[in-house]
């Protein structure tokens, strides 16, 4: 691997603090893109800057040929950009092709999520009287109180519950902490949880949500029920957790929250990426609507 990817990766570890999973990522894309210049120079060394925005162009050009998606190649575009901030704020380069660098567009597509009915119908689901069913409850009710991601959920350990303060510490994206407000009912829900818990950890397992093995759940296994307890209700492909989070978000919404406090509570890093929560539901558009306009009221 170029000295230069290796630093860069080493930056974004230790003073970033960015994910394994997401330096991972990085370095993946970097490599690809070092190997792709190696190619178009028929196999000689590469100088970061000579590279110029041609060479970059080409490279989606090549990824688009491959068949990639739009979201894939924008979180490579993103790698580059950061990469090539990087080379200048450390002089590798004299100037940066990073704001050069184009994001591909992407048709709008709004974001599924379900019905508050749908969501009361799919936390009843659960059977109390099994560990698995009152996992599962608990799971599915802290999914929509606080609209935690996946990974989110899984490192939660026993020692970020706050249950007196009716709130729970979450280590979100970038390592950011934040402070969630859980609800009463998830609340007992996970009280109820904690109690079964007790007899099935094995010892040293901090996470709070186990298998019936008594170690701690992984991502496969907590989509695998997420996806068979909402297609109980609605037959969706797309089920998903995230889909419960976009519920969380979208219902916060509807019932005329801040977006700038919801952003907050979902842990985005830009209003941007919360806007995308702003489709209301047509019910509550009607109710804004003959609650607002004079033109509807009788006289």
């Amino acid at each position: 691997m170029d000295l230069s990817i290796s630093k860069f990766l080493r930056y974004i570890a230790l003073e970033k603090r960015y994910s394994p999973k997401t330096i991972e990522s990085y370095s993946t894309d970097l490599t690809q893109f070092e190997k792709f210049l190696e190619e178009l120079s028929d196999g000689h060394d590469i100088y970061w800057h000579k590279v110029d925005k041609k060479n970059v162009r080409h490279f989606l050009m090549e990824l688009q040929l491959q068949g990639l998606n739009k979201r894939s190649i924008a979180r490579k575009v993103a790698t580059l950009k950061s990469f090539f901030k990087f080379l200048e704020k450390e002089e590798y380069v004299e100037k940066s092709i990073a704001t050069a660098i184009k994001m591909p567009r992407f048709d709008n597509k709004l974001p599924e999520f379900l019905t508050k009915e749908e969501i009361e119908k799919i936390v009843n689901l659960p059977d109390q009287s099994a560990f698995e069913g009152v996992r599962d409850k608990a799971i599915l009710e802290l999914f929509y109180s606080c609209g935690l991601r996946l990974n989110e959920l899984l490192s939660l350990k026993l020692e970020d519950l706050m249950l007196r303060e009716n709130a729970v510490r979450v280590m979100g994206k970038g390592r950011k902490e934040r402070i969630l407000p859980i609800g009463i009912p998830a609340k007992n829900s996970l009280l109820n949880y904690l109690e079964w818990r007790k007899k099935t950890a094995e010892p040293g397992v901090q996470e709070i949500f186990i298998l019936k093995s008594g170690k701690a759940m992984y991502p496969m296994s907590v989509q695998r029920l997420i996806k068979n307890y909402i297609n109980r209700v609605v037959n969706l492909s797309s089920a998903s957790p995230h889909m419960l989070r976009h519920s969380y978000a979208t219902h916060l919404l509807d019932s005329g929250a801040n977006i700038r406090v919801v952003k907050d509570l979902l842990g985005h890093e830009n209003l941007s990426t919360t806007q995308v929560y702003t489709h209301l539901s047509i019910d509550h558009l009607k109710n804004v609507y003959k609650k607002a306009h004079p033109g509807v009221k009788n006289k």
